[in-house]
């Protein structure tokens, strides 16, 4: 069953409550999703741990109810 993008969203502010995340469905099926994430706990962190910190936010859904993500991080201005 795929994943609503207001879960996905809800679980990475779960897990980085100053994030915003902007969420796109790519395909129209609810399992290919394109994210932009920007959090201040990004700060000091490379672009795969960035990615990393968003995974883990997602409890193990990525490769499962949750088929493809394409991810985008950032650091707020």
């Amino acid at each position: 069953m795929p994943m609503a993008a207001e879960d996905i969203a809800a679980m990475i502010k779960a897990a980085l409550p100053d994030a915003e995340v902007e969420m796109t469905d790519l395909a129209g099926d609810g399992d290919h999703y394109a994210a932009r994430v920007t959090s201040a706990a990004f700060a000091g962190k490379n672009r795969v741990q960035q990615h990393k910190m968003v995974y883990e936010a997602l409890g193990g859904n990525m490769g499962g109810t949750l088929h493809a993500l394409q991810l985008t991080t950032a650091i707020p201005n």
